[in-house]
């Protein structure tokens, strides 16, 4: 009588999936120090976190006299300030500019820098590392360097003092970065996803749009929330290219409610507008924390 043997094969293990170091007694020990001064920071961001909410709470006399004390009457303070400074303060305007500025410039940026990258990691062509300096090249180079031509061509073209204008230029100052971002994400995906896209019968594009894409996912979310970030909270060059209230964006509204508020010592609405900018970047970066570490793990990898 025949016997069925049964041969079981290992569950096959992601491409992108790498084994994690162990983390032994000595290299805890180790890393003791680097542990301690992230810890520290970590506590020490939180606290003033905390503590600018706690203000926002507060009526301007508790923040002067009781800094460190919670607030006495948190929900009639905060819906005060808050109101002030969503209404009165124009933030409700400002938050717009950014969010409509921010979510474009991202967009865009990832979908020029991932077939850029991809091209770049995979297809091998005359002059590839060339450019890959110049986009090097380009992150080091501070674009404070560039704000007068910067300026004087957008005056020319009619865009200054435009969302439109400055959503271009952000999506040129962030390309450089988030291609050499890419470039290191798609260099890790094994080749033979390519190969077997090639005998399936896909094309170059479409081995990229349905093969790569996918799994270079968490790579895209990285580059997308990292660009979020930076974009979200830029002060310099809004405050460069932006000079009518309708157009300006949160850092640069912030900044004349600053001003505003030396005259008229409304430091509560000041704390709450702070925490409007603040809270949308932590809790994006919080809530896709784990993509983030996806992607620098892929990253990293080849």
């Amino acid at each position: 009588m025949d016997t069925a043997t049964q041969v079981v094969t290992p569950a096959r293990q992601h491409p992108l999936e790498q084994d994690r170091p162990r983390l032994t007694p000595g290299r805890l020990i180790g890393n003791l120090p680097y542990y301690v001064v992230l810890g520290l920071w970590a506590a020490l961001t939180i606290f003033i976190l905390l503590w600018l909410f706690s203000g926002s709470l507060k009526s301007n006399v508790e923040i002067f006299g009781s800094p460190w004390a919670l607030p006495k009457n948190p929900s009639a303070d905060g819906a005060k300030n808050y109101s002030a400074a969503w209404t009165t303060a124009h933030m409700s305007i400002y938050f717009v500019n950014s969010v409509l500025v921010t979510s474009v410039s991202v967009v865009i940026t990832v979908a020029i820098s991932a077939p850029a990258a991809y091209v770049l990691s995979r297809i091998p062509f005359r002059g590839s590392t060339l450019i890959n300096y110049y986009f090097i090249a380009g992150m080091g180079l501070p674009f404070q360097l560039i704000l007068v031509p910067l300026y004087v061509l957008l005056v020319q073209i009619g865009l200054i003092d435009t969302r439109a204008g400055l959503t271009l230029t952000y999506v040129g100052v962030s390309i450089p970065f988030t291609i050499i971002l890419l470039t290191g994400f798609f260099r890790s995906l094994p080749s033979e996803l390519e190969e077997a896209g090639a005998v399936d019968g896909c094309s170059e594009l479409g081995i990229f749009w349905r093969i790569m894409m996918p799994i270079a996912t968490p790579g895209l979310f990285t580059a997308a929330i990292f660009n979020f970030v930076m974009i979200w909270q830029e002060f310099l060059l809004a405050q460069l290219l932006l000079s009518s209230d309708g157009n300006k964006t949160l850092p640069v509204g912030l900044m004349g409610l600053r001003q505003t508020m030396q005259y008229n010592s409304n430091w509560a609405a000041m704390f709450a507008a702070v925490m409007i900018i603040v809270v949308p970047s932590f809790i994006v970066f919080v809530a896709l924390s784990n993509r983030i570490m996806a992607g620098l793990t892929l990253g990293a990898g080849k």
